[in-house]
């Protein structure tokens, strides 16, 4: 199975640090969702893998994430396109769950779930918390420069054996290139 797993602020959609709070302040990434129809025709499955704070701290609710991703959807679909799972945490970080990035808990519970290890499993990610949450299962780390990309790219740490594009629908032209 082809599969991808992708991080969803910063990766797919534009980020903010006061948090993407509304389905009006969803934004796709120029490109971003190109990059994922083309997956598609190409055979993969595509997961998105989020921590999503807002929900612990009650800047929004369930259903205000579910408009969210409804709008992503229909934008994706408009282009032919689709994602198979989204697997996120509403866990504030003092919580200490075991399911918000960089722990493991959402990617252990999908490999559970497919029946099948993550073992060099392409994970995107702009955050370093992605970075790590895909060494932890043996997955491979790939990191865009778009949403916080370029400061974890300037940081320089825990980027040894990381690939680093310009944003989604670099990676994804390069991946598609090689395969």
């Amino acid at each position: 199975m082809n599969l991808i797993i992708l991080g969803r602020d910063g990766v797919i959609n534009q980020c903010s640090d006061s948090l993407i709070k509304s389905a009006e302040e969803w934004e796709p990434i120029p490109g971003s969702l190109e990059a994922i129809a083309q997956l598609n025709r190409h055979d993969y499955h595509v997961v998105i893998m989020s921590n999503q704070t807002g929900i612990g701290s009650r800047l929004y609710d369930i259903d205000t994430l579910n408009q969210i991703h409804d709008k992503l959807f229909q934008q994706l679909s408009a282009l032919g396109g689709s994602i198979d799972c989204i697997l996120f945490c509403p866990h504030e970080e003092h919580q200490e769950c075991d399911c918000r990035k960089p722990k493991p808990g959402l990617l252990l519970d999908l490999q559970d779930r497919l029946n099948m290890p993550l073992t060099n499993v392409p994970v995107v990610g702009d955050d370093l918390t992605d970075l790590q949450v895909a060494r932890e299962v043996g997955a491979r780390p790939i990191l865009v420069k778009s949403g916080r990309g370029a400061k974890t790219s300037d940081t320089a740490v825990g980027l040894d054996n990381v690939e680093v594009f310009d944003d989604l629908a670099d990676y994804v032209e390069q991946l598609l290139a090689q395969a």
